[in-house]
């Protein structure tokens, strides 16, 4: 193994590490920090893609499931099937607790963002909700969501981006990088896993740059839609026929 692969598996361990500690906090603090605005945000998510959602035998990968969320918004939204997959096992556990007590069947799948165990052309339609700034290569993570796409399939990539306007980029800095990691930090325990977010999301791409990436992996007709302000960016595109 080289020493730039060797550094992108530690680093990858890190991050699943990160995960596992604040699992069994994760989802309150979702809620608590975002002012419940990320279940707004996941319902445009469905929104997006309902078309896929109404057939019966559209399949739908949910990408870095985390605990779930978006994959049971999916699930509710319509009767395609569903499918999640992350690569903290202790994550997906509580994702798997919340579907057995609704009843549903919505399987989890524990597997990595960047090696996909799915065959080319696989899937109707693919999600991933801020999972993609997690990744050790965001460019890969783009492509090996197209590559599970079947021709015509879409993409939805829900992510934190950069505020449109100087004053709501300013609050927003100062929120997430003073106030979200002393807050995250007491109520999750781990002070490292709240510095790290905002770390994340000052390093990934803004709005326009992660199109860019997505039309140069192969996706057309790529757009985003600013969510709150662009605290969050919802991206879509589609994989030629």
């Amino acid at each position: 193994m080289s020493e730039k692969e060797s550094a992108t598996t530690e680093q990858a361990r890190r991050v699943r590490e990160m995960f596992a500690a604040i699992a069994a906090r994760y989802d309150l603090l979702n809620h608590l920090l975002s002012g419940n605005i990320d279940r707004r945000w996941r319902r445009l998510v469905a929104k997006t893609l309902e078309e896929t959602l109404a057939s019966p035998d559209a399949r739908v990968l949910d990408v870095a499931c985390g605990t779930g969320d978006l994959s049971l918004t999916l699930f509710e939204s319509g009767e395609a099937r569903i499918l999640g997959i992350d690569f903290c096992r202790p994550m997906l556990a509580i994702g798997a607790a919340k579907v057995s007590r609704c009843g549903f069947a919505l399987p989890f799948v524990e597997g990595d963002a960047l090696d996909l165990p799915f065959a080319d052309r696989s899937f109707e339609a693919a999600t991933i909700a801020f999972g993609l700034r997690n990744l050790t290569s965001v460019s890969a993570g783009v492509k090996e969501l197209l590559r599970v796409l079947k021709p015509g399939g879409k993409v939805a990539v829900l992510e934190f981006s950069k505020p449109v306007t100087p004053l709501l980029r300013s609050l927003f800095g100062f929120y997430f990088t003073k106030l979200l990691p002393l807050f995250g930090g007491l109520i999750s325990g781990s002070k490292s896993a709240y510095r790290y977010l905002p770390d994340s999301v000052s390093r990934f791409p803004d709005q326009n740059e992660l199109s860019n990436l997505m039309t140069q992996a192969g996706f057309e007709d790529v757009s985003f839609q600013n969510l709150t302000g662009g605290i969050a960016a919802l991206h879509v595109g589609m994989r030629p026929h």
